[in-house]
């Protein structure tokens, strides 16, 4: 079965909502970024829907990349595990609602950021991989990059495992191994700690996917290219993984206690009326998260996509508008060329929300090209990454938040807007302004995670049925 089909098997009946659950999990870490960690996060989820098996797939963290080619391996949403984002109250729950959510799963694969034991700057490792694999309490599945590295491998991976006893490492797959004696080696000195060895994979064996200023290509972007990629990782981990062992590590996990997240729950039942939201999508906007649209359909928004790249025009009677993330930079001429959806943007009445790509996309230009003109602001692309949670308050009254709520978000971006904020701020942080507030338009570098705040939805669509 290939990558892309939906031929999957499901995972027999729904589970009850707060029933427990027995659903096997992993998650894929390593000691730091660049071990492959998707690499072997994404062959496996391939792999695994290869053998038949419903697999859902997870990130930790704010990532929107990754989960694009781990949807496309496994034949369902990629979801992100985040507690700064969202709440690690909501974490086990958000896995058992994605891991149910359209069908019950037979595994979660959950691939881990950064280091294992790196998160939020300052904060002994919150929003770690390590926090959520507790949170979840699920097993872990180490990638450790061999080159250049002997028996030194089993010291480090005895000291990954020592820093948090709490986080178990029930194996290893071995990266970037050099030759036959090489994985020798290193399966002696893994022995020596009692770490199991569940693959080796060759250095030569490296599967590539290509790259961009804030990391990799996204998967809308690149297909039919993203599924050969995905195909070479589904058959380069067949050919080098005990999937067998996988899955055995991942029956260790116990049953999942907490109930399933509801996004109907979350936002307190719909609205009463049905108001038609268009959410931005496309190789242009790729970055959101799948909650967002199921929390907007749970207040009673009819949700639809418009692609700023090709439609001409709002969908029919849409009240609303949600501009996420991606790369405009990458399209801008294409952006500019679709001129009439352009100039109905700048002249829309209703709430529109954006976020990063989506604040760029609103103003005047980027890098010289005309965008829509709603918002008066020029930006440009930098040589400066900006990275990083933020710790927000809304500072304008807006149709997604009351003026001093709190938000956690995140940014992540290579430009720079003049100004830097409007004469109506979004948000204050460290001290400072940032975004646009003008009229029922509410633009900033912020992105959220709207079950971590799912007031957000609500108000859009009661905003939008006004």
């Amino acid at each position: 079965m290939r990558p892309g089909s939906d031929e999957a098997t499901t995972g027999g009946p729904p589970p009850e909502p707060t029933a427990p659950w027995a659903l096997p999990r992993v998650v894929v870490a390593a000691p730091a970024s660049g071990h492959g960690k998707t690499t072997v996060a994404t062959g496996l989820l391939a792999a695994l829907r290869r053998r038949g098996l419903t697999v859902s797939p997870h990130k930790v963290g704010p990532d929107y990349i990754d989960p694009g080619y781990h949807a496309l391996a496994a034949g369902r949403p990629g979801r992100n595990l985040d507690p700064w984002l969202i709440g690690e109250e909501r974490i086990a729950p958000l896995l058992r609602h994605g891991a149910s959510t359209p069908t019950p799963a037979d595994i979660a694969v959950v691939e881990g950021v950064m280091g294992l034991h790196d998160g939020a700057v300052g904060r002994r490792g919150y929003a770690s991989t390590a926090h959520v694999a507790r949170l979840i309490d699920a097993p872990v599945l180490l990638v450790l990059d061999t080159t250049a590295q002997g028996r030194s491998a089993a010291a480090l991976t005895l000291g990954m495992a020592a820093f948090d006893p709490a986080v178990r490492i029930g194996g290893v797959i071995l990266n970037r191994v050099g030759s036959p004696r090489h994985e020798r080696l290193l399966r002696d000195a893994l022995a020596e700690v009692d770490v199991p060895v569940l693959g080796a994979v060759a250095r030569a064996a490296e599967v590539a996917a290509p790259s961009r200023h804030l990391g990799l290509v996204p998967v809308a972007e690149r297909a039919p290219e993203s599924v050969a990629v995905v195909d070479a990782l589904a058959e380069l981990v067949e050919s080098t993984v005990d999937l067998d062992a996988v899955l055995e590590l991942a029956r260790t996990a116990p049953p999942l206690t907490a109930p399933a997240w509801d996004p109907a729950a979350a936002v307190g039942g719909p609205t009463g009326v049905r108001p038609v939201v268009a959410v931005a999508g496309g190789p242009a906007f790729t970055f959101s998260y799948a909650e967002t649209t199921e929390l907007l359909a749970a207040a009673g928004a009819e949700v639809t996509v418009v692609d700023p790249l090709h439609d001409p025009a709002l969908p029919a009677g849409t009240r609303a508008v949600v501009i996420g993330g991606g790369f405009p930079e990458a399209y801008a001429e294409q952006l500019a060329a679709n001129t009439s959806l352009r100039a109905e943007l700048a002249d829309f009445t209703g709430p529109m929300v954006a976020e990063c790509a989506g604040l760029l996309y609103l103003g005047r230009a980027l890098d010289g090209v005309p965008m829509c003109g709603r918002l008066d602001l020029t930006a440009r692309m930098t040589g400066r990454l900006t990275l990083g949670y933020r710790s927000a308050t809304a500072a304008t009254d807006s149709p997604i938040a009351r003026p001093g709520a709190p938000v956690h978000g995140h940014e992540f971006h290579r430009t720079v807007t003049d100004p830097g904020y409007g004469e109506r701020p979004a948000w204050h942080w460290d001290g400072a302004a940032h975004g646009f507030v003008d009229g029922r338009v509410h633009a900033s570098y912020l992105h959220t995670h709207w079950a971590g705040h799912p007031d957000t939805a609500r108000r859009l669509v009661e905003a939008a049925a006004r």
